[in-house]
């Protein structure tokens, strides 16, 4: 496909238009779903290691942190959700009727596409053992597609995979063949932002003009709003890509949009004004878990929080790059109106109650609430 397409015709491509759900449990005005961040799911088998140290040497103790946790910690969370999904539509609240996970849903860097397509296989066959009795629909992150043949292996992998999850909404949905699409069911509409493919401006431009869905959900790996110590991890955050950026920024506060993602590894919630008049609000999460049983740490509530001092919590991170990430802020801070961050890594389950959003945000794999946000608000 090339760029010359125009963003109508991005709306006829496979999956690219919205999906509407006819499953008959569906309410017009209510839905709900649960949110996952990045899981990094991975096995030590999965890696050429000589690849690794050739090429990212870091990446080496990284396989080994992710495959612990993958091993030990992801099946604690996994119950946990399943047992919530249960829960919900045993008692008197709206079932859960997805999964979404915002990216990075592999750790990647296997270092050729044998050992990647066993990768990402094994994932899915993780999810379809943890039996969560919902589609499972996720972003890219950069993860995904990061190392040789992980481009490859996401297509001929992740891609009829979603498709299969897609058809749980519409039977006769057409196959996935590019990383963006949307789904919609109910009140709610999901678009799936492929941050790493130049033509999802575009095509996410195209889905806004033929939005119909009450509520837009945009799943994008990278943060929207900038928060915590990695100030320069945004999406379009070189100055070369500026134009985008303000683009982007203006179809979401048109659209009063809810962003969800991921990528720093920590809970943030942010609103943020638009020049153009428009507000969109940002909800990410991590869900790689390396204690169970994890406390909260660098909690911040309040718009007092949102400054360059943000990156204090991670003191030790990048000190050569501390004026440039600073720097950030003072352009953000004017348009930011809505702001907390904590380091803490769990899950979440999101439901539309008519013109309210409600989040109840769990830490670890604990099944006790830990914080209950409107992002109506």
């Amino acid at each position: 496909m090339g760029s010359h397409l125009n963003r109508r015709h991005f709306l006829k491509l496979p999956l690219a238009g919205a999906l509407a759900c006819n499953l008959q449990a569906v309410s017009s005005k209510r839905f709900s779903f649960l949110l996952l961040g990045d899981l990094h799911l991975d096995k030590l088998e999965h890696h050429d290691m000589a690849w690794l140290e050739a090429n990212k040497p870091d990446g080496i103790r990284a396989a080994q942190t992710y495959s612990q946790i993958t091993s030990e910690v992801m099946p604690q969370l996994m119950a946990s959700v399943r047992q919530t999904i249960v829960d919900r539509q045993e008692a008197d609240e709206e079932p859960v009727g997805c999964i979404i996970q915002v990216g990075d849903f592999v750790q990647g860097l296997c270092g050729n596409l044998e050992l990647a397509t066993q990768h990402n296989e094994d994932a899915i066959q993780f999810i379809k053992q943890a039996d969560l009795g919902v589609p499972f629909l996720f972003t890219k992150g950069n993860h995904d597609i990061t190392g040789d043949g992980a481009k490859e292996a996401y297509r001929n992998v992740f891609h009829p995979f979603l498709s299969s999850q897609a058809r749980r909404f519409r039977a006769d949905a057409d196959p996935l063949d590019r990383g963006f699409y949307t789904v919609q069911r109910g009140p709610v509409e999901f678009a799936f932002f492929d941050a790493y493919d130049p033509e999802s401006l575009d095509w996410f431009e195209a889905v806004t003009e033929h939005r119909t869905a009450p509520h837009l959900f945009a799943i994008i790996h990278p943060p929207v709003i900038p928060y915590g110590a990695r100030s320069t991890w945004h999406l379009y955050a070189r100055s070369d890509q500026r134009i985008r950026r303000e683009k982007l920024l203006d179809l979401l506060g048109k659209q009063n949009a809810m962003v969800l993602g991921g990528h720093i590894h920590k809970y943030n919630l942010a609103a943020r004004k638009t020049r153009g008049g428009g507000r969109f609000v940002q909800l990410a999460l991590s869900s790689v878990i390396k204690d169970p049983n994890v406390p909260p740490r660098n909690e911040l509530t309040g718009l007092k929080h949102y400054n360059a001092d943000q990156v204090k919590v991670e003191p030790t991170f990048s000190p050569g790059t501390e004026i440039e990430r600073r720097a950030v802020y003072e352009k953000e801070r004017p348009f930011v109106d809505r702001f907390e961050y904590a380091n803490l890594p769990g899950y979440a389950v999101v439901t539309v109650k008519g013109a309210a959003v409600e989040v109840d945000i769990y830490s670890g794999v604990s099944r006790n609430r830990w914080r209950k946000v409107n992002l109506i608000g």
